[in-house]
Parts: C-alpha cells; structure tokens; sequence
C-alpha cells in the first residue's frame, strides 16, 4: 500500500521503518519540514515529504504527532478521497498538552481528533510504548505475541489498521467503535501493558472510565518521580500494577 505518515518521532518513524520494510511505499513528514529528516527516511526506506505531499496520493494517512497539534492540520483532509483510511495513534497528557476541556470531560482522544481535522479516524497504536513497538513485535503465532487494540466505525479503514497492525508484528485486536476507543486510552489496562489478545480482550471488558485520568496522572507522577532510572519492564509492570 501507499501510506503517509505525519509525525516522525519514536512511533511515527518507527512504524515507518516497519511498514517499508513490510514492502509498502511510506512518505514520512514532520513539522519542520522534510530536510530535517531527509536522512532518517533514507535509513528507513521512506521517502521525506511536506505534510501536505504526505496525504496525496495514498491509500491511507498515519498521524503520530503531540495531541494538541491536531488542530494545526485543519483543512489539510479538504481534497483527501474518502475512502483513504486515516488512523490515529496519539494520546493525551495534560502536564504535555495543556487541558482540552472537552477531553477532560470524557470525549474519547480520537473522537476529538476526528472533529479537529474533520475526518473519522482509526485509533491504533497508541496503546504500544516506543520500545514494545520496535523491539517486541513478533511472528504470527507466537504463543506470547502481543496484541494492539484497534477502534473505528468504518469497517473497511478498520480492517486496513488491523492489517498494518498485523504487519508491525503484533495481533491486532477489534477493539470496538471509536466512542469506546477511551478504553485503551492512558491510565487503562489495555494502555502499555503487553498483552495477549486473550489477556487485552479481558482488559477492554472491565476498563474503568473513572479511573483512567486518575491512573494516568498517578502513573505519570511515578515516572517523573523515578528520573529516567526505570526499565521498559518496569514501566509495564506499573502500568499493570496501577491499572489492575
């Protein structure tokens, strides 16, 4: 497939390594423009674009930038087919993106982000830390390979994340519409715990919508707390631990 991936931090351009070494055509973009990253799409195997050569031409669009910079590609979608997929994979942090009031108020992440660039999204990939999503993927089968929640409302852009995800390595779970993507949003079970699908189904079921935000910031004060000296295990482990 022809993707374009806007954002080219850790998710962002891993997935853009993974995607093209899958075979696909990958366009990466960033904010600053594509000379910055020139050099990191060559590694990758992709082609450096502006944001705006990113969603020409493509079969679907990967958006993996800060959450409060949706709002900046308003307009961006205005002569995007339809029919391209456009899958979300970012999350909301407060202490990061300043207080979203709506969000706050429990619309679901990506169903905010649908509103800020005027198109449904998939939400996928959000709920995989940077280094589970390079390094933990694996082959279809394995006995402890982990799986990615996926939510949408269009089947068929649902079904081209599900076969990304699968591509990336990991199982890709349907994780239900995207008003019930909050339950693999921050401060749930399902967020950054590596989980089977079995495990991650069970974890969707019995998320708590009251207790995400509280668990979000309690984790967060946690990390900034420890200073950088926790593992990747030991983060899982207190996602786990505090989601339970």
């Amino acid at each position: 497939m022809k993707i374009g991936i806007i954002g080219a931090g850790n998710i962002g351009a891993t997935l853009a390594r993974k995607l093209a070494a899958s075979g696909h055509q990958v366009k990466l973009a960033n904010s600053k423009g594509p000379d910055t990253i020139r050099d990191l799409a060559r590694d990758i195997g992709a082609t450096a674009v502006m944001k705006e050569e990113a969603v020409q031409g493509v079969e679907v669009i990967v958006l993996s930038i800060p959450f409060a910079s949706y709002p900046d590609l308003a307009g961006l979608f205005t002569h995007v087919p339809s029919d391209v997929a456009v899958i979300d994979t970012s999350n909301y942090y407060p202490f990061r993106d300043g207080a979203i009031a709506e969000v706050d108020g429990g619309k679901p992440e990506s169903v905010w982000v649908s509103e800020q660039i005027g198109r449904p999204v998939v939400k996928a990939w959000n709920a995989v830390l940077a280094t589970t999503l390079a390094e933990r993927g694996q082959s279809k089968g394995a006995s402890r390979r982990i799986a990615v929640p996926v939510a949408g409302d269009d089947g068929k852009a649902k079904a081209i994340a599900i076969q990304l995800v699968e591509a990336t390595g990991f199982d890709a779970l349907d994780a239900g519409s995207l008003s019930d993507s909050w339950r693999q949003q921050p401060g749930t079970a399902a967020y950054c715990t590596e989980l089977t699908a079995n495990e991650l189904k069970s974890a969707l079921q019995s998320a708590k919508r009251s207790r995400a935000a509280g668990n979000r910031d309690a984790l967060l004060r946690q990390f900034m707390a420890a200073g950088g000296r926790l593992s990747h295990d030991d983060i899982v482990a207190r996602n786990r631990a505090v989601t339970a």
